[in-house]
């Protein structure tokens, strides 16, 4: 299998499954398969069919492949632990259900670390007990996911989350098992953290499972860093341009996963606010449009 390049709902905007403002399902599937992709994520759960005839019907007719899915919750809030395993088990079942493989998993935006996202330095961080059952809550959702479900699980991290940053990132590396655990890597994220995506990449690729592909707009980063601006207005501003627009360097990425024999999917996520974005099926054109230019087919 070469490296193949799928795309996500949060290209349209879908970050919630219950958000008023997202287009339906089906016009995400159909805009998709308009756009040049083969393979689409699953998507907050609950926001396409959990009904397998019907999503499986509904692929097959835009000829696209399920990749995987993402469970998006508060592992950094032990209150929320109900939701987070819903979560995993109806996304897991999901993914079974339609062959897809890969299992992310995202700490949410906490209040706390909100404020300093693109902030390591200023980053309010975890206490020693409080770590670790955070980290034993993250380690049991991959366990779920591998060992009773035969995915392949993944952590991702995301702004504004307690996974956010690459020191912590390679802690929680180091503290859980890789047998049960890789890395869903999102280049975009990591740049807004400070760090160098094709650093890290070259320093963990034997653990990187699978990609995010994510670019972002230097001077829109540079302005909602400094206005503590967050997320999800970032992502109204525009923080996560077209692929090759902004600070990523894709070519450099594409090397770092072929000289490592990387196989498999890709997904563009441009996040954006399904209300401000006019053409997000264009926009997903041209992301594809950019990459087959440096390379990937």
């Amino acid at each position: 299998m070469s490296i193949r390049i799928g795309n996500a709902p949060c290209s349209w905007g879908v970050e919630f499954a219950e958000d008023d403002r997202n287009p339906t399902w089906q016009t995400v599937l159909k805009q998709c398969a308009e756009a040049g992709y083969k393979g689409i994520e699953l998507g907050p759960v609950g926001f396409m069919p959990e009904d397998p005839a019907v999503l499986g019907e509904a692929l097959a007719e835009h000829d696209l492949e399920l990749i995987g899915g993402v469970v998006f919750r508060a592992y950094h809030d032990p209150d929320a632990w109900g939701d987070v395993l819903d979560a995993t088990h109806r996304t897991a079942k999901a993914l079974k259900a339609h062959g897809a493989q890969h299992l992310v998993l995202i700490d949410s935006i906490s209040p706390r670390r909100a404020p300093t996202a693109g902030r390591s330095g200023e980053a309010e961080q975890m206490d020693k007990a409080e770590w670790a059952a955070y980290r034993d809550r993250i380690a049991e959702t991959a366990r779920i996911g591998s060992e009773e479900y035969g995915l392949t699980v993944g952590i991702h991290a995301h702004a504004a989350g307690f996974m956010d940053f690459e020191p912590e990132l390679e802690r929680l590396l180091d503290e859980v098992d890789d047998s049960i655990l890789k890395i869903c890597f999102d280049t975009g994220h990591h740049s807004y953290a400070g760090f160098d995506p094709v650093a890290f990449m070259k320093k963990h690729v034997g653990r990187i499972s699978y990609m995010h592909f994510k670019d972002i707009d230097p001077k829109v980063k540079a302005e909602v860093i400094t206005n503590r601006t967050g997320f999800y207005d970032a992502c109204g501003q525009g923080i996560f341009c077209n692929l090759g627009d902004g600070d990523v360097d894709f070519p450099a990425v594409r090397q770092v996963l072929l000289d490592a024999g990387f196989e498999g999917w890709c997904t563009v996520e441009q996040d954006c606010d399904p209300l401000l974005d006019p053409d997000p099926v264009g926009d997903a054109r041209k992301n594809r449009e950019y990459l087959e230019s440096i390379g990937f087919s």
